[in-house]
């Protein structure tokens, strides 16, 4: 691919635009949405069973949302999981029960996995190798304002008007936001009238076959399974009772609770390009592995913290750690990935990362309730640190090998969490 004379173009802008929206909206709801579904009478229990039954779903449509990427294109498998988004918004001011969310959140399922596939796979398409971690890092950079107005507005229409009226305004900014989306993919295939790809079961299963090749082979690919995978687990066992603990334990507010989930997207912001330039001058494994290094130590200080600049002080590091490791992580991905299946095995690793940590909430829950609120987050914190060590010795560059699939070795120095 040639390199790009500027490192966002229109394309890439307005793609940006729409993405910000749409996830301003989400963010919105997302870290208080425990809080909703104890409003709607679910125990602490229920609401680990809630985000286990709701992780279900997206584990199939993962990998097919991604096929459907790579064979209909980034911007049209946008704009088809976009309309499906509008419609868990209405069910999510609907609901009249915790319940009837697990619909809302089916659709959203359906959203999250025809959009997050196409999201890493259209920056690294509009991105040369050179320059890649710092494409990551600015976009990055530019999506953070989404942790910084999102949720502090979620939390003040929270306490001025209730859920259900916060929850139409974030249904509002994601419509306008698939109205971009729509109109993107319409250009974008007259630019570009070339048929799609056909939607074959036997495409489907070559580029599984071969993803499977390269997720078992020992490689690049293999070691960022195990990592993220290991580092998932822990992490929604703990945080999917983020807002819980600090309201019950910590004594927060809403609105402090919205303000450091601002803080976090603030630091992530502040620290993003840096991320890129890092990953791009002294290799992806520098970065990511200070990068789990200031999470470790922001979960310490979470654990030791009784007071809200504590709190603040915690959530600010994590959000360095994690804008100094998202770029390199997504540009890494990106190139263990071969172009032609990039949203296929995104599509795949997040599925096959969703089966192992199904259980976590759940898990999670039951620590929390049987021995203490901190025993998530402890496991959390130890985590943490220990992915640290293949951070450092198995992201490092190799050299090239002659093998076909040896496409995961190819990691010349070059972020989608969730």
């Amino acid at each position: 691919m040639n390199a790009k004379k500027t490192l966002l173009n229109e394309t890439l802008i307005w793609f940006l635009i729409a993405m910000i929206l749409a996830n301003i909206a989400g963010s919105m709801y997302m870290d208080l949405l425990p809080l909703y579904l104890q409003e709607l009478n679910a125990s602490v229990a229920q609401v680990g069973l809630f985000f286990t039954l709701s992780a279900i779903i997206p584990l199939a449509l993962q990998i097919l949302g991604g096929w459907i990427s790579d064979s209909l294109g980034r911007l049209r498998s946008i704009a088809m999981g976009s309309l499906a988004g509008v419609l868990s918004y209405v069910g999510l001011v609907l609901a009249p029960s915790w319940e009837w969310l697990l619909l809302a959140q089916g659709l959203g399922a359906v959203t999250s996995a025809l959009v997050a596939p196409s999201y890493g796979a259209f920056i690294a398409e509009s991105s040369s190798e050179e320059n890649r971690a710092r494409v990551f890092g600015v976009v990055e950079t530019l999506y953070s304002v989404v942790g910084i107005v999102g949720p502090p507005l979620g939390a003040w229409l929270v306490q001025l008007r209730g859920f259900k009226p916060m929850l139409f305004v974030a249904g509002i900014l994601y419509l306008i936001a698939t109205i971009i989306r729509v109109r993107m993919a319409r250009n974008a295939r007259r630019q570009n009238p070339a048929p799609a790809s056909a939607l074959t079961l036997d495409s489907l299963r070559g580029n599984l076959r071969s993803l499977l090749i390269l997720l078992v082979s020992g490689g690049l690919l293999t070691w960022l399974f195990l990592t993220d995978g290991v580092r998932d687990i822990f992490f929604r066992m703990s945080f999917t009772f983020f807002p819980v603990y600090l309201k019950s334990v910590g004594e927060l507010t809403i609105q402090q609770i919205g303000w450091l989930s601002a803080a976090l997207s603030t630091a992530i912001m502040a620290t993003n390009l840096l991320g890129g330039w890092l990953a791009d001058r002294k290799g992806e494994h520098v970065a990511i592995s200070l990068g789990f290094l200031l999470e470790g130590v922001s979960m310490l200080i979470f654990l030791r913290a009784s007071t809200f600049p504590l709190f603040l002080l915690s959530w600010t590091l994590a959000g360095v750690g994690i804008g100094m490791m998202s770029p390199a992580y997504s540009s890494l991905m990106s190139k263990a990935l071969p172009e032609r299946l990039r949203g296929t095995g995104f599509g795949l690793l997040h599925s096959s990362l969703g089966v192992f940590s199904l259980p976590a909430p759940s898990i999670g829950a039951y620590l929390y309730e049987k021995f203490s609120p901190r025993a998530p987050f402890m496991l959390t914190t130890v985590i943490s640190f220990l992915t640290i060590l293949p951070a450092w010795f198995k992201f490092r560059p190799q050299k090239a090998t002659p093998a076909p699939l040896a496409v995961e070795g190819q990691t010349a120095p070059v972020s989608e969490q969730g």
